[in-house]
């Protein structure tokens, strides 16, 4: 996997490059004031810019059929349900992605991935017994896998069970200590918990890590609130300025509240959110800490 990143990656560099190559040259010739090439000869300045050119197409064109043939592959692996399953729930279409990941576990393609995707379509369906059993199920096919618990612990936490969602999000960094995502987790469950100490410990460790934008914006403003209480003007500073260039992670909570209408969780989700707007706002008016 890390070598076809390597080419996608490098194939894009070097498309970029013969763009630039391409349009230098064309610019280089356009200035020259000899026009383009020498009666019925193309000058080796344009010649220069059409092999660029020649450059950027292929590397585009290696770059698209690795990409096709990753998303080919992970269809493959994943069930041919699952991509049309993942946009759907992307869309909060969770009953309409539940009989597509259901095909998928049925083609034989039971994955950690799936069986993820699947606990969250039940839960937000309402469906909280199968989303448990489908939960369970992921632990004990895949119990050294750290996305299990994370899949555990989401559907305890939709359920505001955050004690037991904790307890397997602390296997979940047992079993991957430096993915931020499950100590960010960690933190917000213990939070909902009642044990801001602890919560405050686990996002530090998630802020150790580069994270999404979604993480990033809540963990940080978790640690602006904890270091302003206790005096620390320079980390408060740090951490506001960190909350604010994740700001656009906000956005993806805040579509899926709707989803969480008449739940203790998404009830808790939408006055944590009100707050980190208060404190963006704040911080935009120019109050850093």
């Amino acid at each position: 996997m890390k070598r076809l990143q390597v080419v996608l990656y490098g194939s894009l560099v070097f498309a970029v490059v013969g763009m630039v190559i391409f349009m230098g040259g064309l610019v280089t010739e356009v200035f020259s004031g000899e026009g383009f090439g020498q009666g019925s000869v193309i000058s080796p300045t344009v010649q220069f810019a059409l092999s660029g050119l020649c450059m950027a197409t292929v590397m585009f064109a290696v770059w698209f059929a690795l990409a096709g043939w990753l998303l080919a592959r992970q269809s493959r692996s994943l069930g041919s349900g699952y991509g049309d399953a993942y946009r759907l729930i992307e869309a909060f279409r969770f009953r309409e992605a539940i009989p597509l990941l259901e095909r998928s576990i049925r083609e034989g393609k039971e994955t950690a991935e799936v069986l993820m995707l699947l606990t969250s379509a039940y839960a937000y369906a309402g469906q909280l017994g199968k989303a448990q059993a489908t939960a369970d199920r992921a632990v004990s096919l895949f119990p050294n896998d750290s996305g299990s618990y994370i899949t555990l612990a989401n559907g305890y936490r939709l359920q505001a069970a955050y004690d037991e969602a904790a307890r397997a999000l602390k296997k979940a960094v047992e079993l991957a200590p430096e993915h931020p995502v499950a100590w960010a987790e960690l933190g917000f469950v213990q939070r909902f918990a009642g044990e801001n100490a602890t919560a405050i410990e686990s996002f530090e460790q998630a802020a150790q890590y580069p994270m999404p934008a979604m993480y990033g914006v809540r963990v940080y403003y978790h640690l602006l609130h904890h270091y302003q209480a206790n005096g620390q003007v320079k980390e408060a500073v740090q951490a506001t300025a960190k909350m604010m260039s994740a700001r656009d992670g906000l956005a993806v909570w805040q579509s899926g509240l709707e989803a969480l209408n008449g739940t203790a969780y998404g009830q808790a989700l939408h006055y944590e959110i009100a707050a980190i707007e208060r404190a963006l706002a704040e911080a935009d008016a120019g109050n850093l800490g």
